[in-house]
């Protein structure tokens, strides 16, 4: 058995199915990555959008004026734009149809703005399933493969009358390059899941306390008007 102990001569000298767990593993690292650095990029654009849009929602714009500036806007809205859109759409609609009173509004309006939430969220958190798994099924992945190589290391060396530390060690270094190969893969998904899981719940209370706010201003609307109806 040959001593070449570096990375790319262990690798080598694995056995195909030890091969295939590195690949493996290789995979699943390169594929996490980019999910990692693809979900950062969008969580970081949801927050920044979300404070923009929430600075322009208080800064005394007419309601009115800012439905139509969010529901002819070129580019995706955000979670915070899609919300206020579903919300005032209903209540509008809603308030149309008349012979409402501002409860049965409001609550027709609530449920219109918590689709649209479940659906934001949905949003913000694809991929993070999948760095879950990894971050999961990587050790183990691993170990299977650093076990089946130990295994037939020492087959191998069950072939030989007379054993030396020389023989055996590139055999058991291959053999635990795969779990050392999945603790590689599976750490960064774990960090980022949890990351990522962080900053999604901060996003979805961000919106929470958006969507109470926003329904506070529209049932002192509805009571106005209806007040105004009265009079």
């Amino acid at each position: 058995m040959s001593a070449d102990i570096t990375f790319i001569g262990l690798f080598l000298q694995a056995s195909l199915l030890v091969k295939a767990v590195m690949l493996l593993l290789l995979a699943l690292s390169v594929i996490s990555w980019m999910m990692i650095f693809q979900r950062s990029s969008v969580l970081s654009r949801a927050s920044r959008e979300a404070r923009l849009f929430e600075d322009k929602f208080w800064s005394g714009v007419e309601l009115s004026n800012l439905y139509h500036e969010v529901s002819h806007k070129v580019t995706e809205p955000c979670a915070s734009e899609s919300l206020f859109k579903a919300g005032f759409k209903e209540f509008a609609r809603v308030r149309k149809g008349g012979h409402t009173s501002p409860e049965a509004l409001m609550d027709a309006t609530y449920r219109a703005m918590r689709v649209s939430m479940s659906r934001e969220v949905d949003k913000l958190e694809t991929h993070l399933p999948f760095l879950a798994t990894v971050g999961s099924i990587s050790p183990y992945i691993g170990l299977f493969g650093t076990v089946w190589g130990i295994m037939n290391a020492f087959i191998a060396l069950g072939e030989v009358k007379q054993a030396t530390l020389a023989m055996v060690a590139p055999g058991i270094a291959e053999a635990l390059i795969a779990t050392a190969m999945g603790l590689f893969a599976a750490i960064p998904a774990v960090i980022a899941y949890n990351r990522f899981s962080h900053r999604v719940e901060k996003i979805e209370n961000g919106m929470i306390n958006f969507m109470e706010e926003f329904s506070a201003i529209l049932h002192r609307q509805a009571i106005a008007k209806k007040e105004q109806a009265g009079a």
